[in-house]
């Protein structure tokens, strides 16, 4: 049987710590399908759509989706204003290297990528996916909660073969990765945006 997780805060201060159901030793979440991995993953990154309490799929660093009447093509166009924790801009680029990768490793991404002709930026705000052949659950793929998350990573790490760790921790989600303070096994190395509130 599991205990519950560890919990403590103490009143006026600015830290949350917490003991996670396993050690994080790798960092990754399109490499490994650990649920510690995706976990940490969700608060490094970000993703382009999120599931909301009714299990439906809302934007979430997408500002708006077009789709062709045919249902074939679909033009992705970010929210203004994302940036990677390093401070340069999140760039159409970074999604699309970023939904490569992950579609080689994750089987409904695989399934996508199948049905996938062309997946390329417009501009540094939008990209197009086109289909080869009509797939549903477009959508609902790039929203996926389990499994191999379609975590958003610049391209310069992105573009790491998926049969490879990445070596680089560079999100936008609402926490920070502190390498220097990363010990597995350990706490301390996660800050929150504001800088404000160190966690583990």
């Amino acid at each position: 049987m599991l205990s519950a997780p560890s919990v403590s805060a103490q009143s006026g201060q600015q830290t949350l710590r917490f003991i996670a159901e396993a050690d994080l030793k790798v960092l990754d979440p399109i490499w490994t399908t650990a649920n510690i991995t995706r976990n940490h993953g969700y608060l490094v990154y970000d993703t382009l759509f999120g599931i909301d309490e009714n299990q439906q799929i809302q934007p979430q660093m997408v500002e708006r989706v077009r789709i062709s009447p045919g249902g074939m093509r679909y033009v992705f166009t970010l929210r203004d204003g994302l940036r990677w924790h390093d401070g340069k801009p999140v760039r159409s680029e970074d999604c699309v290297e970023s939904l490569k990768r992950w579609g080689k490793k994750d089987r409904f991404g695989q399934l996508l990528m199948a049905h996938t002709a062309k997946i390329a930026p417009v501009d540094n705000n939008a990209f197009i996916l086109d289909l080869s052949e009509p797939f549903g659950p477009v959508l609902e793929a790039l929203g996926k909660p389990g499994g191999n998350v379609p975590f958003m990573m610049p391209a310069h790490i992105a573009s790491t073969p998926p049969d490879k760790p990445i070596k680089e921790v560079i999100g936008s989600g609402p926490f920070k990765f502190a390498r220097d303070e990363w010990q597995p096994g350990g706490a301390g190395h996660l800050h929150k945006e504001s800088g404000v509130c160190p966690t583990s």
